[in-house]
């Protein structure tokens, strides 16, 4: 498995892929909610195994915190390891920028994950999309 910083348009849409899939055909996110006006801001990543994108993430600088925005996996590449390695090239992405506050909003159901990952819950749950959401922090 690859992590790759997207560096080209076949890449995003590689990225675009993986959320339209996870997002909006797994969880029903509308489109227009899961593809936003953030786009053009966010430095995105995508995950490769055997050349094929089977996960994808996004990065934005907001209020002092790095933000981790949009982290799925295909349900097959799930509990393989691999959000973990989008989660630490993220994470070394956001150290090279010296970027040591790290904020993400997460699915009640993923927080285990992102303990596991050394992030805290800072506030009660609220509602995403029509999921259930907590936001955590990590400091690097």
């Amino acid at each position: 498995m690859t992590v790759k910083i997207v560096e080209n348009q076949k890449e995003l849409e590689d990225a675009y892929f993986i959320r339209k899939t996870v997002f909006v055909e797994e969880q029903a996110v509308p489109l227009e909610e899961e593809i936003d006006a953030y786009e053009n801001d966010a430095k995105h990543f995508v995950l490769y195994h055997e050349g094929s994108p089977v996960g994808a993430g996004s990065f934005r600088f907001v209020d002092g915190y790095g933000k981790v925005e949009r982290i799925c996996v295909l349900k097959e590449a799930r509990k393989t390891g691999a959000g973990k390695a989008i989660m630490n090239t993220i994470e070394n992405y956001a150290r090279e920028k010296e970027i040591h506050k790290l904020k993400l909003n997460a699915q009640t159901q993923a927080i285990p994950f992102y303990s596991g990952l050394g992030y805290e819950v800072v506030s009660e749950e609220f509602m995403d999309a029509g999921i259930p959401h907590k936001t955590m922090v990590k400091k690097l």
